[in-house]
């Protein structure tokens, strides 16, 4: 009892000298260098040094040089080498099934919607990875993905006969081209310039600026004007590194990098009409689909909608949640939105 008691007093008072040492974080992201997330994200740690005096500093590990998102998961909850990583919602999806929610295919139209809907499903998100052991720094919009060709396509059936590229571990977007007839090839992101040069695969799906940003877009002749998912990274520190900064600090940082992933979702918009007119000066051709397939591939979004909700694959509350918010802006009968 004496022991336990001396031991309790010991770690009162080390705690504060413990808190005030320098907290590093180094997290880890596929982006690479150059890329809006990164200029962003390197401001941001300048800041959270400068403000909380050198006592938090963070450090990153760019390009996929630390592995895949299960290299990097597994070497997060190690706690050694990384305590987070800028990850995108298929990789989360391993630690948290609601992750992936803003990827549900053809669930969102403009940008009208995102923004009615993410104040609302950012801070369930939030809430949910830290009942799994993960504090949400900041979510940031990387804009709509769209169906990209290394061949001429016109529509459905292109896509059925295509060497379809889906992000490893991304049981949603399996399911979706499966439902459309499609055999997609699942790989990590970082496979996927060696694969689209062998021939491995042949058609993918990204965001304008993602796929310039990886340098895809020499591979790409035609892109399918119709958006098929919102993409959104999420910046994730283990909670465990995260109790070990200062309450104080802890307010900084956040502040810090909700700024910064407020900005990159304001410049990714300005920044995938950019690429979509750089590769259409490239040479790709935009093609617009037929209402028909435009329809067809609609109905595929909402039999895989109702699938997930029937074996609750998604929350019923997020769901809710988007859907309440989108009908919050919908026009009235007769008037305007």
């Amino acid at each position: 009892m004496i022991r336990r008691l001396l031991l309790s007093i010991l770690l009162l008072a080390f705690t504060p000298a413990l808190l005030a040492q320098t907290q590093t974080l180094r997290l880890a992201t596929l982006a690479p260098d150059g890329s809006p997330w990164m200029r962003e994200l390197r401001a941001a740690a300048e800041q959270v040094k400068a403000e909380t005096g050198g006592r938090v500093e963070i450090r990153y590990f760019p390009g996929g040089v630390m592995g895949n998102d299960q290299a990097v998961l597994r070497r997060i909850r190690q706690g050694g080498q990384l305590q987070g990583g800028v990850l995108t919602s298929s990789e989360l999806s391993l630690v948290y099934p609601d992750a992936p929610v803003y990827t549900l295919p053809f669930m969102f139209a403009n940008w009208a919607e995102i923004d009615r809907v993410r104040p609302k499903v950012d801070p369930l998100l939030a809430s949910g990875f830290a009942e799994r052991g993960f504090h949400m720094l900041g979510a940031s919009g990387v804009g709509f993905a769209y169906l990209m060709s290394a061949k001429p396509m016109a529509g459905v059936e292109d896509v059925r006969r295509a060497k379809l590229w889906v992000p490893q571990n991304d049981a949603i977007a399996e399911m979706t081209f499966r439902e459309g007839g499609a055999s997609p090839i699942p790989l990590p992101i970082g496979d996927v310039f060696t694969s689209l040069q062998t021939g491995m695969v042949d058609m993918v799906a990204n965001t304008p600026a993602g796929t310039v940003a990886l340098q895809w877009h020499g591979r790409l002749k035609s892109l399918y004007d119709l958006p098929l998912v919102y993409v959104v990274g999420f910046i994730v520190v283990d909670q465990r590194a995260w109790a070990r900064i200062a309450p104080a600090d802890q307010a900084i940082v956040d502040r810090i990098f909700k700024a910064a992933s407020a900005r990159v979702d304001q410049t990714i918009r300005r920044d995938d009409v950019a690429a979509l007119e750089a590769m259409k000066k490239q040479g790709l051709t935009v093609v617009t689909p037929t209402p028909t397939d435009a329809e067809y591939f609609r109905e595929v979004g909402r039999r895989v909608l109702a699938r997930l909700e029937a074996e609750q694959g998604i929350s019923p509350a997020i769901l809710k949640a988007i859907r309440d918010a989108k009908a919050a802006g919908a026009a009235p009968a007769g008037g305007q939105p």
